[in-house]
């Protein structure tokens, strides 16, 4: 069976100008419709089966990286992101679990997941 990985990508871009702030969403909604899920401020994680997925992800994350930005990408294993420590405040919270099965079939009408409505 392939090993199945988390690739979580971390940013930091420049938004003191109004076209900065663009570029930075930009990159976000980017992540957003590859289907990505922010799990902290500019840190985002997406769930694949396996490590191909991962390589097929690679250029356009590269490729949309605004000029003064600076992304990190990193590939965790299921038992590496399971290992992970997670606080809200002073609590111990467990890390999110893989998502379900893939689906083979998806509404065209429902944002990819993580992605918040547009206003």
């Amino acid at each position: 069976m392939a090993d199945r990985v988390w690739l979580l990508v971390m940013f930091d871009f420049p938004v003191l100008t109004k076209a900065q702030r663009r570029a930075a969403t930009r990159y976000r909604n980017h992540l957003y419709d590859r289907g990505f899920t922010q799990v902290q401020l500019s840190v985002y994680a997406k769930y694949l089966i396996n490590a191909t997925g991962v390589r097929a992800l690679l250029p356009a994350l590269r490729a949309a990286v605004p000029p003064d930005g600076e992304v990190r990408i990193l590939r965790l294993t299921d038992d590496q992101w399971a290992g992970m420590y997670r606080y809200y405040g002073p609590r111990d919270v467990p890390p999110e679990p893989p998502p379900p099965h893939l689906a083979l079939f998806i509404d065209p009408e429902t944002p990819p997941q993580g992605r918040p409505p547009d206003h």
